[in-house]
């Protein structure tokens, strides 16, 4: 549907002042700005975050890096098959459990990685400039304190 020129925008309400809808909306254009610098690698924001957590933590196991990433184990596994099939990331053996695997990045996964933190810290730096480097750190500790169970029930 397309907008008439014409018309004024509809009435939101209160929605704006909303913590939730604000928090959606935020989201969304971040979300946008990231799918649209990694579109060209064919990598989605969430595997990125993995790919990241295992640069970082290599041998992890799946249920460490869902848990790390707030990533629900249903939808962890398509998306980590889906960079095992590319050849960026490999489960392997881990010592002592013979039915724990530990994730780990290939060296294409890491070559990747660092083409996409270029180009995260491309669009990280267009988002900071919208609201300066002193709103980014008051907007992360907000978000922080939102996110942490310790200020309240969730």
């Amino acid at each position: 549907m397309e907008d008439a020129p014409n018309h004024p925008p509809p009435d939101l309400g209160h929605l704006p002042m909303l913590l939730g809808h604000a928090l959606r909306r935020a989201q969304a254009a971040v979300l946008h700005e990231a799918q649209a610098g990694m579109a060209e690698l064919d990598i989605r924001p969430a595997q990125h975050a993995v790919m990241q957590v295992l640069h970082r933590n290599p041998g992890l196991r799946q249920s460490q890096v869902s848990q790390a990433l707030g990533i629900q184990r249903t939808n962890f596994v398509p998306l980590f098959d889906a960079l095992e099939r590319r050849g960026l990331v490999e489960r392997r053996d881990v010592a002592g459990d013979r039915r724990a695997k530990g994730l780990f990045l290939t060296d294409a996964g890491t070559a990747l990685l660092a083409r996409l933190d270029r180009i995260q810290a491309e669009y990280e730096a267009r988002l900071t400039a919208r609201i300066g480097p002193d709103g980014k750190q008051t907007l992360l500790g907000l978000l922080a304190r939102l996110s942490d169970p310790a200020f309240g029930p969730g």
